[in-house]
């Protein structure tokens, strides 16, 4: 659980404007209300940031979270973080939420990401088996501020573009160039009709009439990467992650990122443990619609195996569960992800929900455009008695993120603009379109301020990046490089 460090007060709380849009105004109505909130919460308010004196060790901040997690995986975690800045900046959700609690705030509430940096961007199959660019990640999704996924999306291009090599008044401009796109997009969602906003998003169609305003080049790494993610599904994950004994397919061990469950509970025999993972899988059926409940249980359990996962989410439970439909040519994989409480919530309150699994799946639904089927959650006593939070989803269905490493400069800029777009259309489906666009108006102030948050925020996180260097060189932590 994300807490404030034993010994250290709360961060403060920015400015922040009180007053909602009422739901039943007009949206005109709605959008003078939000006007009205810059002349206490000024846009250019969110321009310059500077950490205060008595900003929180970041050290100390990573360490708390650490506690509770696997302590063998938390040295694969500072590794991975400390691979480059924003690696780092990847793990370091909770150290920028403790510094946006300071920062001034609308009180226009939406329901945040989170954790809205470049990377939890992409593609993946819709239900109708349509290819659709979107959020990808919510395991921090609570409803928040609007304002502090902006400046996390903002200040992750920042950071990305210095690990390109980007000039600052070219990485400036593709800030701003970001922002627009955010505040256009609200302007234009504050303008549609509701049932038009929730259907809104980028799918194969709306890419086809983009690859004609683009070159040939930026057509066929686009093109590239569609083909690539098709590739990913729960076939191709049989192929790479499994294999038959015995006529019975099993989840081929790699340690320390895969370790098949009968490994880590050698003594456990297997008729308890086939027994005690029905048990499961039936409690997460409960957490599906009727129609999906019966798809489900056309499958049958065959393996499951702990993985580790991502950057930030290192150390935390992580699950892949193989099961078998009408023979093993018919797999499906699903990912039991743990879920802890969001890194938002001591700034921002408690989610509604005491199931953080479901605080998760509940909050994907809201905000993207279409979701998983096999979305579910469980509370479930881990191999240690302790009852912990999961949600489930597919482990592989066609998706796909950028490189951001490997993406050409001249791209960059069009890919941070179809994020934007789309964290617009997140807040717009759940949050007050009219006031946030009302606040944001025609002009360029805010794309300006947010331009020069992003690089003062990049400056910090490399300050904290070197903390991480620092702690690990001096045996404070303990990291793992290379996995």
């Amino acid at each position: 659980m994300a807490t404030t460090p034993k010994g250290t007060s709360r961060p403060a709380r920015g400015r922040t404007r009180r007053t909602q849009p009422a739901a039943g105004h007009s949206p005109a109505e709605r959008k003078a209300v939000g006007k009205a909130i810059r002349s206490e919460v000024p846009r250019s308010s969110h321009g310059p940031w500077t950490a205060e004196a008595s900003r929180f060790d970041p050290i100390t901040l990573l360490e708390e979270q650490s506690s509770d997690r696997l302590p063998e995986l938390v040295p694969i975690r500072y590794g991975r973080m400390s691979r480059s800045p924003f690696a780092f900046f990847r793990g370091g959700a909770y150290l920028m939420a403790s510094d946006l609690a300071t920062t001034p705030q609308t009180g226009l509430r939406v329901q945040a990401c989170g954790d809205a940096h470049l990377s939890n961007f992409g593609v993946f199959a819709s239900p109708d088996r349509a290819l659709v660019f979107d959020l990808n990640d919510f395991d921090e999704s609570i409803p928040g501020p609007w304002e502090w996924d902006v400046k996390r999306l903002a200040a992750s291009i920042a950071v990305a573009g210095r690990d390109r090599g980007i000039a600052l008044d070219r990485r400036s401009e593709i800030v701003k160039g970001a922002v627009a796109e955010y505040r256009n997009a609200m302007n234009r969602f504050a303008d549609m009709d509701t049932l038009d906003v929730w259907y809104a998003r980028i799918d194969e169609r709306v890419l086809s009439d983009a690859l004609q305003q683009l070159k040939p080049r930026q057509v066929k790494d686009i093109t590239k990467g569609v083909e690539k993610a098709r590739t990913k599904d729960s076939a191709r994950a049989f192929a790479k992650l499994a294999y038959d004994v015995n006529g019975s397919a099993r989840i081929a061990a790699d340690p320390p990122l895969i370790v098949p469950i009968e490994d880590l509970v050698p003594d456990l025999e297997a008729k308890q443990l086939q027994e005690g993972l029905h048990v499961l899988v039936e409690e997460y059926k409960a957490s599906l619609s009727g129609n999906l409940r019966h798809l489900i249980g056309r499958y049958e359990f065959a393996d499951a195996a702990r993985q580790v996962v991502g950057v930030g989410s290192v150390g935390t439970r992580s699950w892949v569960v193989l099961m078998l439909g009408r023979d093993r040519d018919d797999p499906l994989f699903l990912q039991a992800k743990e879920a802890k409480r969001s890194v938002l919530e001591p700034f921002v309150g408690k989610s509604e929900f005491q199931n953080q699994g479901r605080r998760v799946v509940e909050g994907q639904r809201l905000m993207q455009a279409a979701s998983d089927i096999f979305l579910g959650w469980l509370r479930t006593p881990g191999l240690d008695g302790q009852a912990r939070d999961y949600y489930l989803r597919q482990l592989w269905d066609w998706k796909g993120s950028a490189d951001l490493a490997t993406m050409r400069r001249s791209d960059l800029d069009v890919q941070v603009r179809r994020c934007a777009w789309t964290l617009a259309r997140a807040h717009a489906r759940s949050g007050d379109a009219s006031g946030i666009a009302g606040y944001l108006g025609s002009s360029e102030v805010f794309d300006r301020a947010i331009a020069v948050f992003a690089e003062d925020y990049a400056d910090q996180n490399e300050r904290d990046y070197a903390a991480l260097i620092g702690a690990i060189d001096s045996g404070r932590v303990e990291a793992e490089t290379g996995l």
